[in-house]
């Protein structure tokens, strides 16, 4: 059965803007079938010298595949992260071995954050929040219904929603990596 990137049943990463800060959070848990193989895997990463980060789920082969010619386009874009989006998910588009890879990536520098899918997408969020994953919408609801009624810092905002989608989806744990520009 071929999964589509909606479907993936592998993390959950969350990107969260507020007041001038990006963080980007991920789970640490790994799984094969219904077995957890692992705990505490990192799913983020900082490139381009740490001035942008990218967080991934879907493979594992799959997503270093893509943080690779994502790192690719940074360095000759001299670290543009619209410009480098942009041409990583118009490569996704057309080339037919990345088309078959089932991974997706949030991608975040001090100023923009963008969503890319195997199907080409290329998603700026309008609340500068977006999540992915198997728990990514649980996430993601957590932290816009923090953003508007608490006046909590993105970091804070970003571990409580993670540690809620981890409460609630059996693909993603509390072993959380964060990063934050």
């Amino acid at each position: 059965m071929t999964s589509t990137p909606s479907r993936i049943h592998a993390t959950t990463i969350l990107a969260v803007r507020r007041d001038q800060r990006t963080v980007l959070a991920g789970d640490g848990q790994v799984t094969l079938g219904a077995v957890v193989v692992k705990r505490g895997a990192r799913k983020i990463r900082r490139l381009y010298n740490g001035k942008v980060l990218a967080g991934f789920a879907g493979s594992a082969a799959d997503s270093f595949a893509l943080f690779a010619r994502f790192e690719a386009k940074l360095d000759e874009y001299r670290g543009n992260l619209e410009r480098s989006a942009v041409e990583l998910a118009k490569d996704w588009r057309v080339d037919r071995a990345l088309r078959r890879l089932e991974a997706m990536l949030i991608v975040a520098d001090p100023r923009s954050m963008y969503l890319l899918s195997g199907t080409g997408d290329l998603i700026e969020p309008d609340e500068g929040i977006i999540g992915i994953g198997s728990g990514g919408a649980f996430a993601q609801a957590a932290a816009k219904a923090l953003a508007r009624a608490t006046t909590l810092d993105a970091r804070a905002i970003a571990e409580s929603s993670m540690q809620v989608a981890a409460e609630l989806c059996i693909y993603t744990n509390s072993s959380l990596t964060i990063e934050e520009l």
